[in-house]
């Protein structure tokens, strides 16, 4: 193809993803999204998921947020073709139809694409490129020859992370930025965002906070099989939030999908058998949307999570976050002020945490 140069501010900019449909993996995206904002403040930013999990919780968080315009997840239907596993002819009989119509629809002048791996999301790049007269595509060089598929091509992974200093493998959300490169446009610190939508607000006016106290959110979460090792030690949980270590009026409130009620009311059990302390105590898990969890998180003073969505979800709305690790998995972590990483701590780890990120008392 011949290559195309941008030469105007892009006004309709679509970014295409495909790697994991979980909240914190799109979330992740937030902070391109953010420093795409910054670099073209008029720009609409829209996002095309090519997901083989159609139907993802979080689908409708993602397509309320606020730096997007729209967001649109097209289902891959992978099968075996040629002895290969992948998206075949009836995968792509299926998938062009739609991405035709949203590159007429949406008319995008900039395309990038996000993901190192794979060659669907490459086609899709083409394929919305030819919806669209002076459309640039961008991409990554991360093999030999990768880069010519797009107008422009930023490094390979490694390349950019050698390149700037950075651990291998990076902080997820470093990895977005690789193709942006080819625009000239840098990290420099971004983190990822959020804001509160009308069932976080709802949710929000509905149960305002007491004077005085101190409102924490506990995540245990990691309820699908293969996510249960990550999960927390309940005893180690129960023995950092210790009522009188923390000498300060609290309530305690639980998150979680449905699937981890359970185990929050397991917590629960063992917390109300080894304290009489009357804190006020909340299992809100499958309580309603990934927005209306947005709103509890948004309204408390500190977060302990798991390596789970609530986790990523309160580092981006800006919530003093503790991440609870049990191992080391550095491509998860968040680097921010507002957020400690803490791996298998012990209880007095936590609870040192817990003192460095609640509100100070007089």
């Amino acid at each position: 193809m011949s290559r195309r140069s941008l030469t105007k501010n892009p006004q309709r900019i679509v970014l295409i993803k495909s790697h994991s449909a979980g909240v914190g993996d799109i979330l992740r995206s937030s902070a391109a999204w953010a420093a795409l904002h910054r670099r073209w403040p008029a720009a609409e930013l829209h996002l095309l998921f090519l997901t083989r999990w159609p139907g993802y919780p979080s689908e409708s968080l993602i397509q309320s947020h606020y730096l997007l315009r729209s967001a649109h997840f097209l289902p891959l239907i992978e099968g075996r073709f040629a002895g290969m596993r992948g998206v075949g002819p009836k995968g792509w009989s299926t998938l062009l139809p739609p991405l035709r119509r949203l590159g007429r629809e949406i008319q995008p002048d900039l395309i990038v694409d996000h993901e190192a791996h794979g060659i669907e999301t490459s086609i899709a790049a083409r394929v919305l490129r030819a919806q669209t007269p002076g459309a640039v595509t961008v991409g990554l060089a991360q093999v030999p020859g990768r880069g010519c598929l797009y107008d422009l091509a930023g490094p390979s992974l490694r390349r950019y992370a050698q390149a700037r200093g950075l651990p291998d493998p990076m902080d997820y959300t470093e990895r977005d930025f690789a193709a942006l490169t080819a625009l000239g446009i840098e990290r420099n610190g971004q983190q990822i965002t959020l804001e509160v939508g009308e069932d976080g607000l709802a949710w929000q006016a509905a149960h305002p906070r007491q004077p005085g106290e101190w409102r924490i959110v506990l995540n245990i979460g990691c309820g699908t099989p293969d996510a249960l090792p990550k999960r927390p030690d309940l005893d180690l949980l129960v023995e950092a939030l210790q009522p009188e270590a923390l000498g300060h009026p609290f309530s305690l409130w639980l998150t979680g999908a449905a699937n981890e009620f359970e185990i929050n009311e397991d917590f629960l059990h063992r917390y109300r058998q080894r304290y009489s302390a009357p804190v006020p105590l909340h299992n809100l898990a499958g309580a309603g949307s990934l927005d209306l969890l947005a709103g509890v998180l948004a309204d408390a003073d500190l977060c302990v999570s798991s390596d789970s969505g609530p986790y990523h979800m309160a580092v981006a709305l800006g919530v003093p976050t503790i991440a609870l690790f049990r191992w080391a998995n550095p491509a998860h972590y968040h680097q921010a002020p507002h957020v400690q990483i803490l791996v298998d701590p012990a209880s007095t780890d936590l609870r040192v945490a817990l003192h460095t990120l609640l509100p100070t008392t007089e």
